[in-house]
This record gives structure tokens, C-alpha cells and sequence, in this order.
């Protein structure tokens, strides 16, 4: 019974349900709550698992080549260059200078050198998949804690790639040979040189098949209407490029993180990532519950002094050096504490590491065993040190967590969050739309017609594919930081069920309404709604214009903007209606939305406000 798939499924499943939640309540965070479900239900614990937990380990890292695909995609290439100082500066030097003191360290214990320099490169790893997890969790992903974090986090998984090619250099020991590792892999009887053009043959065809091959695939699956052969679609992604990296010796962790980024453009953009998350979720905890299973409590008893001394030692001195780098970077105080306390363990990849320099008789068997386990106690004491510090520590310097973001120096990402999201791009939002951009309001538009996304992204507008009522996508498009969201969808049952989610989860959001109809509007206001615009050209500019008041906007600037709006666009439909040839529609219809915001804008700047006072003397004169 025990061996089962379903009652092994039952066990890890059940214990995430009970030990989650527990966790959650008392302040410890859905890590933590994972990893003692992993001990509990472990060979120290209730015996439910046992060695199997390793395997099922190994299936769980999915989950963490999964996470750095979501990461990739929020990355623009552009935003990750403006980053390159943290991620080769501050990274390097930890990589550089934690592998230098931890083999020192390791040296003066009596190891020999090559051992040694092993060790330190291992103990370098940070675990990225607790890390982003916990900070996500306390909302500290955007300061600057977080960026600099992710930016170590990144090099860390970039300086794998010639760790794994150092290791077999390093070898003293005669290897263990058991089919995996980078000895399975399909380049390993290849010479160097011809590694190397395997390898970048991969990435390269990563990026060209990004670029150029996936689009277009993922515009065919969208056409289908069938939302789980776009989840199949990034799945398949994701998995076929694990594969591809494994087989050439590489991390798949960074082939998908390289794959997110160049996607990081596409309009797919939120979708992919709303259609990964629910399995980088579900992965990444299962990930945790192995960690916590895998702990070796025999070897820990065994040799309590050693390993506890090793887990704080280490812990210790890399929380000391990511704090000495942070002064270094002018990463203040508070924020710092969280950095250097955040990243203190050794991650995930260190298994991987460790794994390999035994298969390549690196390191002995007993180091090994040793290692593992502090890795792992390491890593379950992750949660507990961020707490600690977040209680303990951050309120001597006055931060709690809800001011940290107040408390950041300006980062080098920096996050463009849009006030506005508009759900639906057809004839109705694309008014608006168009008309808030033209007066410089920037905004996420989301619309769940393939081929709509497609033509609006040839004519130059930022649309993304999605559905708009789901709230993973209305998350991860920026709903819980927007001030509206202007409802725009033609399909009225679905307006009403995006209304219901916005109500349920962004009750921030100030929502306008399109109405297709008396009766449409009947419904709409027995929703609740307040602001609901009956669909012909002339509401879509009232839409435009009441947004405008309703993100600062003065009432006759706005109103002018609009008569403005109105002669243009009538101006241009006349012109529109003449061309037939696609291509020439596109350019023409390119040309007249640059000339549109080069009239407005100069409109707002020639037009002196004070000139304006009294183009509505009855107003005025009310207000007196």
C-alpha cells in the first residue's frame, strides 16, 4: 500500500495541507510549513517516506527551473543590462569571495586543497528557490534587498555552468559511476572545444527559437480557445528545454531562465506565466517537503557538534560577507540585513554539486554525507533566521515590514507599474485606449483575442494575450498597484465574472464598465456598478475623459483633449476606410496615432491653463 503512487501522493499532499497552513498562522511562512511536513512525515518522522524522497527530489528541481522561467519573463532584455552591475559586481564577488574563505576555512580543518576549493564553491550557493519564495511572500521582491538578491542569485546559477566543468579537475578520488551526472550527458565524449560549440549552439538556438519560432505557436494554440492546450504548450516549453540543457551538461535552470527572457517581450507574456505558476507552486513544494524528508537526523546525532557547528559557521561567515559587499553597494542598513541574513544558506544546487563531485571522485563519501545534511538544516534554518530578523532586528533600525518599501535607495530595476488595466482591446477599448495614451497615461492591456493581440502588436501598440477575469493574470498584470481597471470585454457574461474577481480581490481598483445595451446596463448596475458607459463613440471618449479626471487630470483639460481626440479620430476614420492592402492599413494607421499625440502634446503645451478659466463661467460662478 505504502508503494503506491496515490497514497505517496496522499502523504505529501496531506501534509502540505495541515503543515502550510499552521506555519502561515504563526508567522513562519509556507517554507518553513514545507520542510517540517518533509521531517514529519520523513524517515525521522512518521516513517511515510523513505529513500525514494531523494528521487522524488530530483523531480521536484523542476520546479525550480520553472520559478527561473517566471523570473526570465519578468525581465526585459533592457532591464536585465540595466542590472549588470549588480549581477556581475555584487554576484561575482560573492561567488569569488565566500569560495576563497570557505576553502580557506575547509583547508585550515585539514582538507586538502582541491577538496577544499570544491567545498567553497558548493558552500558559495544560496538557495534561490527559498529565497524568492519567502521574500515574494513579504512582498520584499521590488526593494532593494530583493533586487540585489536576485541579482547574486542569477550569477550564482550562471557560475554553475564552469563549477560543474572545474570539478573533474579537481578529482583526487576514483569516481562513482552510476549513470548520471555530467558523465550521462550526450556531449561527455566530445572534446572540449567541441563542447563549447554544443553548448552555445543550445543557447543560441533557445534565443532564435524564442525569437522567432514560438510566437507564432503560441498565436495557433490561442486560436484554439482551449486554455489547457496553452498551459500543454508552456509546459512543453519549459520541459523541452530542461531536457536540451541536461543533455549537453548544462543547467536546465538556465536554459529556462534564458527562454523566459527573451519572452519577456512577447504578449504572451502573462499568460505563460499565469499558466506555469500553478505547477512552479505545487513543484516548489514538493521541492521543500524532499529537503525537509532528506535530512539524515542519524548523521546529525552521530556527530550533533560538528554539523550544528558547521550549519552556524557557515551561515555566519556568508552572512558577514553579503553584508560587507552590501555596504560596498550602498545597500542601507535595514535593507542589508535582509540581503545577508536572506541569502546565508547553502541552496539547492549545492545537491547537485555535491552529487557530482562524488560521480567524479572530487569528494569522499563521508564529506558528502556530512555536506548534505548541513545543506538541508541550512536551508530549513533559512525561514526561521528571516523571521528572526524581521522581529528582532529590523524594528531597532524602526522599519516593520509593511515600510520597508518606503525605506529603498532607487533600484536598478525599476518598476513600471501603469495605473491603468484594460481589459479588452476591441473597437470599444481601443478608443480609450488609444485616447489615454495619447494624453501620456500608460496602460496594461489585456485581451483574449489571438489574432486582435497580433494585428494590435504590428501597428506598434503593447497588448498582451489573456483572460482578463482570471486572477492570476490580473495579479501578475499589476491589478493590486493599478487605480482602475476599465472593463472593456464584448462577451457580457464574462464582464460580469471579471466584475466579481475585481470585487473579491482588488477592491483598490476603480472600475469602469463598457455596456452593450439597456439591458446590459440593467445587469451591470444590479452588480454594483457605478460608472457604466453604454458602447457608441462618444461614451468611449466620456469613459476616456472621466479616467482622466479620476487620475488627477483637470476637468476642461480633459475635456478639451477629448474634442480633440474626436476631430482627429473622425478625421482619420475617412482615410482608414479608403485603404484595402493590409500592410498599407498598418503603416497609415502607425502614422496617424504619432501625429495624434504630437497634436495633443503640443496642444498642452501652447494652451496656458490660466487661458482656459473661463471656458465654463457657470461652473465657476457655482463654485463661488
Amino acid at each position: 500500500m505504502q508503494e503506491s503512487f496515490f497514497f505517496q501522493a496522499m502523504i505529501y499532499l496531506a501534509a502540505a495541507v495541515v503543515m502550510v497552513p499552521i506555519a502561515k498562522r504563526l508567522g513562519l511562512g509556507s517554507v518553513l510549513g514545507y520542510l517540517v511536513a518533509g521531517v514529519i512525515i520523513g524517515p525521522a518522522g512518521l516513517k511515510f517516506i523513505g529513500t525514494e524522497g531523494q528521487d522524488i527530489m530530483h523531480f521536484a528541481e523542476f520546479g525550480v527551473v520553472m520559478m527561473l522561467f517566471v523570473i526570465g519573463l519578468e525581465l526585459e532584455p533592457s532591464r536585465l543590462w540595466r542590472m549588470r552591475k549588480s549581477i556581475a559586481g555584487l554576484g561575482g564577488l560573492q561567488v569569488g569571495i565566500t569560495t576563497v574563505l570557505a576553502a580557506g576555512v575547509a583547508m585550515l580543518l585539514g582538507i586538502g586543497w582541491k577538496e577544499a576549493l570544491a567545498l567553497g564553491m558548493i558552500v558559495a550557493m544560496s538557495s534561490t528557490a527559498i529565497v524568492m519564495q519567502t521574500l515574494d511572500e513579504k512582498g520584499w521582491l521590488k526593494t532593494v534587498a530583493g533586487q540585489s538578491s536576485f541579482a547574486v542569485l542569477l550569477f550564482q546559477d550562471l557560475a554553475i555552468i564552469p563549477m560543474l566543468a572545474l570539478f573533474p579537475l579537481l578529482a583526487d578520488h576514483a569516481g562513482v559511476a552510476d549513470g548520471h551526472g555530467g558523465g550521462g550527458s550526450l556531449v561527455s565524449a566530445l572534446s572540449a572545444w567541441q563542447q563549447a560549440i554544443v553548448v552555445l549552439l543550445s543557447v543560441s538556438g533557445i534565443v532564435l527559437t524564442g525569437k522567432y519560432l514560438l510566437r507564432p505557436v503560441f498565436h495557433m494554440m490561442a486560436r484554439t480557445g482551449l486554455r489547457e492546450m496553452f498551459t500543454a504548450t508552456a509546459l512543453l516549453l519549459v520541459v523541452g528545454i530542461a531536457v536540451l540543457m541536461t543533455s549537453v551538461g548544462l543547467s536546465p535552470a538556465l536554459g529556462a531562465f534564458v527562454a523566459g527572457v527573451v519572452l519577456a517581450n512577447s504578449e504572451y507574456r502573462h499568460e505563460l506565466e499565469s499558466s506555469i505558476d500553478p505547477f512552479k507552486g505545487l513543484l516548489l513544494g514538493l521541492f521543500f517537503i524532499s529537503v525537509g524528508s532528506s535530512i539524515d537526523f542519524s548523521l546529525v546525532m552521530s556527530k550533533p557538534l560538528l554539523i550544528i557547528g558547521l550549519v552556524a559557521g557557515l551561515m555566519l561567515l556568508k552572512t558577514a560577507i553579503l553584508f560587507v559587499l552590501g555596504k560596498i553597494f550602498e545597500v542601507r542598513n535595514a535593507q542589508n540585513f535582509i540581503f545577508s541574513i536572506g541569502l546565508s544558506q547553502i541552496g539547492e544546487f549545492a545537491f547537485v554539486l555535491l552529487s557530482f563531485s562524488v560521480q567524479q571522485g572530487v569528494l569522499g563519501k563521508e564529506i558528502s554525507d556530512t555536506m548534505t545534511a548541513v545543506v538541508a538544516i541550512s536551508m530549513a534554518m533559512t525561514p526561521l533566521a528571516m523571521m528572526v530578523n524581521e522581529k528582532f532586528i529590523l524594528t531597532r533600525f524602526c522599519l516593520v515590514s509593511a515600510g520597508l518599501q518606503t525605506a529603498q535607495r532607487p533600484s536598478d530595476v525599476e518598476e513600471q507599474d501603469n495605473p491603468v488595466i484594460i481589459a479588452g482591446y476591441g473597437h470599444f477599448g481601443n478608443i480609450v485606449g488609444r485616447f489615454l495614451r495619447a494624453n501620456g497615461v500608460e496602460a496594461t492591456v489585456l485581451d483574449n483575442d489571438s489574432d486582435n493581440v497580433d494585428f494590435l502588436r504590428k501597428i506598434g501598440l503593447k497588448v498582451y494575450y489573456g483572460d482578463a477575469t482570471r486572477y492570476e493574470l490580473l495579479d501578475i498584470a499589476g491589478a493590486s498597484r493599478a487605480q482602475m481597471i476599465i472593463i472593456a470585454i464584448s462577451d457580457e457574461e464574462k464582464r460580469l465574472e471579471l466584475i466579481e474577481t475585481v470585487k473579491k480581490h482588488f477592491p483598490n481598483l476603480h472600475m469602469l464598465v463598457r455596456s452593450t445595451n439597456r439591458n446590459d446596463a440593467y445587469d451591470l448596475m444590479n452588480a454594483g456598478m457605478m460608472h457604466i458607459y453604454r458602447e457608441t463613440f462618444d461614451t468611449s471618449l466620456r469613459l476616456g475623459v472621466d479616467a482622466l479626471k479620476l487620475l488627477g487630470h483637470r476637468a476642461h483639460e480633459a475635456t478639451r483633449m477629448a474634442k480633440t481626440f474626436f476631430v482627429h479620430d473622425e478625421r482619420t476614420l475617412k482615410h482608414l476606410s479608403s485603404i484595402r492592402n493590409d500592410e498599407e492599413y498598418i503603416h497609415a494607421a502607425r502614422q496617424h496615432m504619432e501625429e495624434l499625440e504630437m497634436i495633443m502634446q503640443a496642444d498642452r503645451e501652447a494652451v496656458h491653463l490660466n487661458a482656459l478659466a473661463g471656458w465654463d463661467r457657470k461652473a465657476e460662478a457655482e463654485t463661488a
